[in-house]
């Protein structure tokens, strides 16, 4: 039976509580680490709730109020941070907003949240808010992080407005901000339709900082490096677990280019990442097997095996034979430390989630001495609910509930889960949350099983949202609808599933593209024209017009045009004439396939 207790931590009960719980607890503590003008400087917990509480009485100074929305459009960095628990100071609700939204995403996500502020990071992402401001109407003010013009406040001035306010206004806030109160509004595609806000209150955040500390998944000595965008609740989670515990972040220098080098510099001993990294590692480290013979590939896979097989023995406190201790410390000079160095050389664990991974990725690394354990869970479980640890590690699972969670599989196998983690509603949306929330069980979308010993399978999803490799949520039907009202255009199938990037098959409208054909001497075939560069050329344009729409994650990448429409005939569309996408990407997987090479 699943233990559904958490025994409280005695410290913080709220968001708005947890950074003078843990300046209390861990003053002197480094709590950040981050790239000033090429050096790496620190940050005590000290520091930060200093920083944390004067931001928060310039939010005060500034107007904003106990429940008021506050937006924040940045990329993953230390002011993220201090301005997100400075917003829960001030007692006011976070509204993260992923730094690559385009100007209509960015709308929709301070518009519907009716946000009264937003801390953009420099004056490329305020212009983008500037350009939809005439239809924001409850958005008052433009806060920059980075130095810019005196059109709007800096994060500096605001906190510099806040240094002598009032510290009793401050208290009392904090105090007046109950742990049902909503501490977070996510927005997340949906199906259909634009994106819904996930309510997550002050409970749901907290419960899941305790997950992690009855858990002993970290240690007070961690230090982790952080890329991921705060913007996600993945991200979220690891900045809660790090003031509920005491431990240091590294926050990237904002270049993905210099991501291993930052692992290198900086050594740290826990990773949360999306299986893309893992992904482009793994990739890597295979290609110098592409110039093995059949012995050295063969010396190399039993590498592999040797390191699974001895790191879990000693995981177990079970014998290693001698014969196994000198083959492995003869693999760790040539394999094992290398790829380990990659890393900094003194990870513990990483984790991955928000899509899924190979096993044998996991099985690579974790002989490596890199442990990635691979965990699941949505925005609305508070972005974890199972995980695999290294006492409990099964490959090809997403590991079990976490402490206080229950799963349960429905009769059409969808994953279910109840929990303290679990969302509260969606912002406004009465009718998707009682979609969503049935009986008390959050219906997940996903489809999976759970074997005798607990650990969890995710096999599928009952509806269409495509996870990028870098873990991004895509909502396909929004830019295929888009492009069917293109004239030439009849269907659109995007595709982008554990890829790295959207691309999409395109199938010729005959009523429209044949008579434009005839007007310039083509052929009138639709095999011929989809291969033609004119009509090549006629349907870039329409994707590239489509694509200013949507975030750089979201757009499309590359498409093929097929030699002719979908059809029910084919099996290939529903009476409804909706796609059937798993047909599609069946019989289709080659050619798709092909758009990756």
């Amino acid at each position: 039976m699943t233990d559904t207790t958490i025994t409280p931590s005695g410290t913080a009960s709220t968001v708005a509580m947890l950074p003078r719980s843990a300046a209390e607890r861990f003053g002197a503590r480094t709590a950040a680490r981050h790239l000033v003008d090429g050096e790496w400087r620190e940050l005590t917990y000290a520091d930060a709730v200093r920083a944390i509480e004067e931001i928060a009485l310039g939010l005060a100074a500034l107007g904003i109020e106990p429940g008021d929305r506050v937006g924040i459009l940045s990329d993953t960095r230390l002011e993220w941070t201090l301005s997100s628990y400075a917003i829960s100071a001030a007692g006011a609700i976070v509204v993260p907003i992923y730094p690559t939204s385009s100007a209509p995403e960015c709308e929709w996500v301070l518009g519907d949240s009716g946000a009264r502020a937003v801390v953009c990071e420099n004056e490329g992402q305020a212009d983008k808010v500037r350009s939809v401001l005439e239809r924001l109407p409850s958005l008052e003010h433009i806060v920059t992080i980075d130095p810019a013009a005196a059109r709007q406040p800096t994060l500096d001035r605001l906190r510099g407005s806040g240094e002598g306010g009032d510290h009793a206004l401050l208290a009392q806030r904090r105090a007046g901000v109950s742990p049902d109160d909503v501490y977070t509004i996510i927005y997340t595609s949906g199906t259909t339709g634009p994106p819904k806000g996930v309510v997550l209150t002050h409970r749901n955040a907290i419960s899941v900082c305790q997950m992690v500390q009855k858990l002993r998944f970290i240690s007070p000595q961690e230090t982790t490096y952080l890329f991921l965008p705060l913007a996600h609740a993945y991200a979220l989670t690891a900045q809660l677990a790090s003031y509920e515990i005491g431990t240091s972040i590294v926050y990237w220098g904002r270049d993905a280019n210099q991501i291993i080098p930052e692992l290198i510099a900086t050594r740290p001993t826990y990773l949360p990442a999306v299986p893309r990294i893992f992904e482009k590692l793994y990739t890597a480290a295979m290609k110098m097997t592409e110039q093995f013979d059949d012995e050295q590939r063969a010396r190399f896979e039993q590498a592999v095996r040797l390191g699974v097989e001895v790191r879990r023995r000693r995981e177990r406190g079970q014998d290693v034979t001698p014969e196994m201790e000198h083959a492995f410390e003869q693999a760790q000079d040539t394999l094992y430390g290398r790829v380990s160095g990659l890393f900094g050389g003194r990870i513990v664990q990483a984790v991955t989630g928000a899509a899924p991974i190979a096993p044998e990725i996991l099985e690579f690394f974790y002989a490596c001495g890199v442990p990635v354990l691979e965990g699941w869970g949505m925005t609305e479980t508070t972005a974890v609910a199972t995980v695999n640890t290294r006492d409990a590690l099964r490959f090809g699972t997403v590991g079990r509930a976490l402490p206080g969670v229950e799963l349960a599989i429905a009769g059409d196998g969808e994953v279910l889960v109840r929990g303290p983690n679990v969302f509260r509603e969606y912002w406004r949306n009465p009718q998707a949350t009682a979609e969503a929330l049935v009986d008390g069980w959050l219906h997940t979308g996903d489809l999976g099983s759970i074997d005798e010993d607990g650990f969890l399978s995710i096999t599928g999803r009952k509806k269409d949202i495509i996870i990028t490799a870098g873990g991004k949520n895509l909502t396909p039907a929004n830019i295929e609808n888009d492009l069917k009202q293109t004239r030439f255009v009849s269907q659109v199938v995007m595709h982008g599933d554990r890829r790295p990037y959207p691309v999409a098959l395109v199938t010729l409208d005959a009523d429209e593209i044949l008579p434009w054909a005839r007007e310039r001497g083509l052929p009138e075939d639709l095999g011929q024209l989809s291969r033609n560069p004119e009509v090549i050329a006629l349907v870039q344009a329409e994707i590239d017009r489509a694509n200013t729409r949507y975030a750089q994650v979201g757009r499309i990448k590359r498409f093929a045009i097929l030699d002719r429409d979908l059809t029910i005939e084919h099996g290939e569309l529903t009476p409804t004439l909706k796609v059937k996408r798993s047909v599609i990407s069946e019989r289709y997987a080659e050619l798709l396939d092909s758009l990756y090479d």
